[in-house]
C-alpha cells in the first residue's frame, strides 16, 4: 500500500522558515511527479510546487523565490523549503505523488504563520 507521510508543520512568525518533508513508503522513482499542495480554511486546495522524476520544477507564482522543492531519492523523500513565510501561507500542506493514472495523497501537515 502506497503511503505518503508529511512532517514539519508548525507555527512560525512572519518572515520565518520551515522545512516540510514527505516520506514515501516506496521508492519515489515510482512517482513521475511529486508535489506539495495547500488548503486554507474555506478555500480550495491549490498547487504550491511540483517536481518531476527528471527534476523539472514548477511553482505557484505566490511562492516563487521563497519556496524550494527537492527530491532525496536515497531517502524516498520530497522536501519543501519555505522561507520568508507570510500569514497568507497559513494552510494545511499536502504531499501528492503521481504514479501512472493514480494520485496518492498524504494526510497533511498544518503550517500557521502569525505574529
Amino acid at each position: 500500500q502506497v503511503q505518503l507521510v508529511e512532517s514539519g508543520g508548525a507555527s512560525v512568525q512572519p518572515g520565518g522558515s520551515l522545512t516540510l518533508s514527505c516520506a514515501a513508503s516506496l521508492s519515489i522513482f515510482n512517482f513521475a511527479t511529486m508535489g506539495w499542495y495547500r488548503q486554507a480554511p474555506g478555500q480550495q486546495r491549490e498547487l504550491v510546487a511540483t517536481i518531476t522524476s527528471v527534476l523539472k520544477t514548477n511553482y505557484a507564482d505566490s511562492v516563487k523565490g521563497r519556496f524550494t522543492i527537492s527530491r532525496d531519492n536515497a531517502k524516498n523523500t520530497v522536501v519543501l523549503q519555505m522561507n520568508s513565510l507570510k500569514p497568507e501561507d497559513t494552510a494545511v500542506y499536502y504531499c501528492k505523488g503521481q504514479r501512472g493514472w493514480t494520485d496518492y495523497w498524504g494526510q497533511g501537515t498544518q503550517v500557521t504563520v502569525a505574529s
